[in-house]
């Protein structure tokens, strides 16, 4: 069995995470698989979470790194609509109310994001 990696992994700039802007997309091993992740700035606060609605297994941006409702307080599945409170992930509208987004803990110091390895989530290298 391979050894964990869980060394800050940098992802990008402090600058590239905008206020409710576009998310900075990044790939992580889960289970052996490839899997999409993507990062956020909301409250001047920079999180992440795997690319997968709570309902459905399914990538949730409607465009690449697109995944703010209209009024930009939502993260929101394209599928079928579910909101997620960005802060905690946390489905607040939708038919997984209650459930949770798969969080990755992200670090941010002296003007750049990184983003901590876990048992789950591991680089692609």
């Amino acid at each position: 069995m391979p050894e964990l990696n869980l060394e800050p992994q940098y992802l990008c700039d402090s600058a590239a995470l905008q206020e409710c802007g576009d998310a900075v997309m990044f790939e992580v091993m889960e289970g052996g698989q490839s899997a999409q992740a993507f990062a956020v700035r909301f409250d001047n606060v920079a999180v992440a979470y795997l690319n997968r609605c709570a309902h459905i297994p399914a990538e949730m941006d409607w465009q690449p790194g697109k995944f703010w409702d209209m009024d930009k307080r939502f993260i929101i599945c394209s599928v079928h609509g579910a909101l997620y409170d960005p802060p905690n992930g946390e489905c607040v509208s939708g038919p997984c109310y209650g459930a949770n987004l798969q969080a990755i803990k992200l670090l941010e110091k002296d003007g750049q994001v990184y983003w901590y390895p876990s048992e789950r989530f591991q680089p692609l290298f």
